[in-house]
């Protein structure tokens, strides 16, 4: 019993650093640092706070976590950072320490290879940078290793950028769904051949249990944003982070057909000479972002008037198959119909290309 322990926990941790090597893997390639980077809404604001909280940044030390190509880095740099220490842990540092010395930023910006769980840095830091959110923000978990760094470098009353994140959910009408559901009933018309009967099959393979990945239109969104989720970065822990969750409560907004939930984040910075903080929003109804929403399919359209009450809880958490990937779980009540439950998952897509 003990050797077959053994053997379980060994799988599991194999299973672990695969997983792992896959993450780091997929970011070794120029495609994802380029949607990254191209995503102005997504870099520009790293920029804009960085330079706002210029007043925290100069002279202090600097760690960025997940540090990529290091664009984060060399804006850090560039709002006067004393030290910058760039941890990244796939061969994309090879490209970010190039990038570094192309600036003439070496003395001040040094890019170290690893994870930040294994790393050994000289000295505590003042500041930390990331960008970590994930599809639904927590896909990918890098969170956990912001959260390390926090409580293994970070001085007392250091700040961390962003410093808080918010979860959002709404009820919304996906048209293309409708229209290829409808599609079956034009068959007939077209070739002479019924093929309505494949209506129910044709719900079950699109309404399914995965999390979808697209962008969602102001327009098809049928209900003010609900928050049901709120993490400050100073204080959330990884055990917290094991089953994030929360009510929420939305009114439909007039007639229309419930067929998904769309759920989205935001990010927040702090600015201090400003009466305002520093929002990064990946809404619908703002400029789209790489991270899109994270659309998850009821398994049938639910039709609402104005007003109709739309409840329940969202919990999300890691996957029990790959600890990397989110699950959502949706348990709702549509108006007087009974309460229904959903869970949902990203397609772990690597595991069908691996023997």
């Amino acid at each position: 019993m003990a050797e077959k322990m053994s053997r379980v926990v060994k799988k599991r941790k194999l299973d672990e650093i695969r997983q792992d090597r896959l993450y780091f893997d997929s970011y070794s390639d120029v495609t994802i640092h380029e949607e990254m980077i191209a995503d102005h809404v997504r870099t520009n604001t790293y920029r804009t706070a960085i330079l706002k909280n210029s007043e925290s940044v100069r002279g202090k030390v600097v760690l960025d976590v997940g540090a990529g190509t290091g664009v984060l880095s060399i804006f850090c740099a560039q709002a006067g950072a004393k030290k910058v220490y760039a941890v990244e842990a796939c061969s994309i540092a090879e490209q970010a320490q190039i990038t570094v010395k192309h600036n003439n930023m070496e003395d001040r910006i040094e890019v170290i290879r690893g994870t930040v769980e294994t790393v050994d840095l000289p000295e505590t830091v003042d500041v930390i940078v990331s960008e970590w959110m994930g599809y639904a923000l927590l896909h990918e978990s890098m969170l956990n290793s912001v959260l390390y760094a926090r409580d293994k470098w970070l001085k007392p009353g250091g700040i961390i950028l962003p410093s808080k994140a918010e979860l959002y959910i709404t009820p919304v009408i996906d048209p293309v769904v409708e229209d290829r559901l409808h599609f079956w009933y034009t068959v007939k018309d077209q070739y002479g051949v019924d093929m309505s009967c494949m209506s129910g099959f044709a719900r079950k393979c699109i309404m399914n249990s995965d999390i979808t990945v697209s962008s969602v239109t102001c327009e098809d969104v049928l209900s003010h944003p609900a928050r049901f989720a709120e993490l400050d970065l100073h204080s959330v822990t990884p055990e917290e982070l094991r089953s994030v969750k929360g009510q929420f409560r939305c009114e439909s907004f007039g007639s229309s057909a419930v067929n998904a939930f769309c759920v989205y984040f935001t990010v927040t910075f702090p600015c201090p000479d400003s009466t305002a903080p520093l929002v990064l929003s990946t809404s619908p109804c703002k400029p789209e972002t790489h991270w899109k929403q994270a659309v998850l399919y009821l398994d049938a359209p639910v039709e609402v008037v104005q007003d109709t009450p739309i409840t329940g809880e969202v919990r999300m958490y890691p996957s029990e198959e790959n600890a990397r990937h989110i699950c959502i779980h949706v348990d709702y009540s549509i108006g007087e119909q009974k309460r229904q439950s959903k869970t949902f998952s990203i397609p772990d897509w690597s595991s069908e290309a691996q023997p």
